[in-house]
């Protein structure tokens, strides 16, 4: 349940038709917040990187044209240029970019009929560039359906993939949701699976069974076999209770389950999730993230190791302070694993020895948001393993691809398409509080242009998940915290309890306790900011989406210190959500039990059960097509604000999922945002 289609409409219909409150059209802006928007938008999005085995070259996808594209360049970052399938550059949304064994061979995806608004299969082809020898690229296969996630066995014969045949829609369940008709749970279900493709002749062979949605996978490294992370379908609810299984490189072959959280196997790890399945390089062991996580991709636990050939799953990690979230194997007895460590990102070996792996040393700690693309904070990595890229982003630079030597200091970037853009808000600062027994850790930002002489408002931006963590990264257009800063308030991000970055212990802790530890949490957060600093408690705010959203909705049940709240795709009655979503498997792992068996650990958690006390204006926004935070809940909670009288007002955008993806509706959710908070707590007296 985390954090953030298609159909354009005008904005003055999008109100009207959809809008239960009387908004006839977008507030009136306050021209700084268009120059905020305007300036936000500026920011050139760089969406993966991939450097070469030999490390003497680079790929990035960046957007070109309103469409990703991209890019070759030498591993300075110089000499880049463009390929693509199309004659006509920019006619094709091209992605997914994976290198061959050889370093010269590069596969990607392309989708040369890009239509948002169809409801007809998509249509994508993957391709090879030589990028050595020139010419044009060459189609190795077309395909019906949705395509991601390319990687070559290491012969390079063979490139394996996610594959959802006749596909209508993004396999993930932030997408908006197909429109609901037919038998539900029987009709129309689309199931992903591992696939793979003959290099020499283009043959396809869709290697897992159609019983099995499969998420993640990964080559063994002699190529005959695949590990691969799956679920019966449908896949978006059934990642929650995904297990590993292993198999022969072949179609057809039998699948056999090495690890189930829901076994009795680990304690650790029972009931838990798992993500990112790794063979060590002498296939001996299937290396993984293990722990309590709210979304499929946005991966954090501890990491664990089971036997290729079977047996009980082990935690290699226990008890570690930090949260790992990719790894990759370094040698037998060696990993590279990418972390959270109190609210920033780090890269770190680790050394296995038995059962046990213990950190032997840090690469580096930054303050900013890391990653290739493929994964979260994953990193792309030369052969030899001495040289790594990533996209990195915070808030006090936009993104960039960097790349360098792996060793003790953060490689500088070798890209300047954001180089001119500077903040418009104030400095960021990490803040440290101690509250309940536990260290929290969030991110301030300054307003703009701070005097220490004045007085400010503050928002408190939540996170959602709430398995997730505040990170630097440059903000975009879609809902943030950033553009609030840039209009004169401090923006107080926290990781409270149930966060990634201090051990897994601290993201269960508020396992059937939502909103209220992590509240105190926050609340002791913002009493330590405002020891420190000009803040007025008086004109304190408060938002955040998804989790966030839930957050939004239920903190003011419980505090009067918020004077207004912002609430996107949020949660205000956790037993009619339990019916209404599409991805109640995500419950049970979180309230212990599903609403049918504990209705009491739902209902204490729900923000209409305490609606009578709620005297905060609070604006709502979500999505009509919404899996994860169902609209209904949004207008449960606007028709109960309106009953007792509070200012309210609601936002359906049409077409949208939980990740917003429309820009028109991007600006105008943000855009609404800044004009609620300037109307209930203006940044001036």
């Amino acid at each position: 349940m985390l954090k953030r289609s298609r159909l354009i409409l005008p904005l003055s219909l999008l109100t009207v038709a959809l809008a239960p409150h009387a908004f006839a059209a977008t507030p009136t802006v306050d021209p700084r917040i268009e120059q905020v928007l305007t300036e936000l938008g500026k920011a050139q999005s760089i969406q993966a990187v991939a450097l070469s085995p030999d490390g003497k070259q680079l790929a990035w996808v960046i957007r070109r044209d309103d469409k990703p594209a991209i890019e070759v360049a030498d591993a300075d970052g110089r000499h880049a240029h463009r390929v693509s399938a199309a004659t006509t550059p920019g006619s094709c949304a091209e992605s997914g970019i994976a290198w061959a064994p050889d370093s010269r061979r590069l596969a990607f995806i392309a989708n040369c009929h890009v239509d948002l608004t169809s409801t007809k299969a998509m249509q994508n082809a993957i391709y090879l560039a030589d990028t050595r020898g020139g010419g044009t690229p060459a189609r190795l296969a077309a395909l019906q359906g949705y395509v991601r996630s390319l990687q070559w066995t290491a012969d390079g014969k063979s490139l394996g993939f996610l594959y959802v045949p006749g596909a209508t829609r993004h396999a993930s369940a932030v997408a908006a949701a197909k429109p609901a008709a037919g038998e539900i749970g029987v009709s129309g279900l689309e199931v992903q699976r591992v696939a793979s493709v003959d290099v020499a002749n283009g043959t396809l062979r869709e290697l897992t069974p159609a019983t099995l949605y499969a998420y993640e996978f990964d080559w063994s490294p002699d190529g005959s076999r695949i590990a691969y992370t799956a679920a019966p379908p449908p896949g978006d609810n059934n990642w929650w209770i995904a297990k590993l299984y292993v198999q022969s490189a072949q179609a057809g072959a039998d699948a056999r389950v090495l690890v189930d959280p829901a076994g009795t196997a680990s304690a650790s790890l029972h009931g838990l999730q798992i993500a990112l399945p790794r063979w060590s390089p002498e296939a001996a062991r299937i290396a993984f993230i293990g722990g309590l996580m709210s979304d499929q991709g946005a991966t954090g636990g501890d990491i664990y190791a089971v036997p290729a050939g079977g047996g009980a799953p082990v935690d290699l990690t226990p008890g570690i302070r930090v949260t790992p979230s990719w790894l990759r194997w370094s040698g037998p007895h060696s990993l590279l694993v990418s972390q959270v460590s109190n609210g920033q990102s780090q890269l770190a070996d680790y050394a296995v020895t038995g059962d046990r792996a213990q950190q032997q040393g840090v690469h580096f700690t930054v303050p900013a948001s890391i990653g290739d693309g493929s994964a979260s904070m994953a990193m792309s990595l030369s052969a030899d393993l001495r040289h790594v890229a990533f996209v990195q982003s915070s808030y006090t630079a936009a993104s960039e691809v960097h790349v360098g030597a792996l060793g003790h200091a953060p490689p500088p970037a070798v890209t300047a398409f954001n180089a001119a853009l500077k903040p418009a808000w104030g400095k960021a600062e990490s803040v440290e509080w101690n509250n309940e027994g536990f260290h929290v850790q969030g991110w301030l930002l300054y307003p703009a242009n701070y005097d220490a002489k004045k007085r400010y408002p503050m928002i408190v931006v939540v996170h959602g998940g709430p398995s997730s963590a505040v990170i630097p990264r440059w903000p975009g257009v879609g809902y943030g915290g950033a553009p609030l800063a840039a209009l004169g308030y401090f923006v107080f991000m926290p990781n409270p309890r149930g966060s990634f970055g201090q051990g897994e212990q601290y993201v269960q802790a508020n396992r059937k306790d939502f909103g209220y530890g992590d509240l105190r949490d926050i609340l002791a957060g913002v009493d330590a900011v405002e020891k420190k600093l000009p803040v007025d408690d008086q004109r304190l705010g408060l938002t955040g989406w998804s989790y966030g959203g839930f957050m939004s909705m239920f903190a003011p049940t419980q505090t009067q210190r918020f004077r207004a709240v912002v609430a996107g795709a949020g949660t205000a009655n956790w037993q009619s959500y339990y019916g209404q979503n599409l991805i109640d498997q995500w419950m049970p792992p979180f309230f212990g039990a599903s609403v049918y068996d504990d209705p009491a650990v739902y209902a204490k958690s729900s923000a209409i059960n305490f609606v009578k006390q709620v005297k905060t204006p609070m604006l709502i926004v979500v999505g009509d097509r919404d899996a994860e935070c169902p609209a209904p809940q949004s207008f449960e909670m606007w028709h109960a604000l309106r009953a007792q009288n509070v200012p309210t007002s609601l936002v359906v955008y049409p077409n949208e999922g939980h990740h917003f993806v429309d820009p028109t509706h991007q600006r105008d959710v943000l855009q609404r945002a800044l004009a609620w908070f300037g109307q209930y707590l203006p940044a001036t007296h």
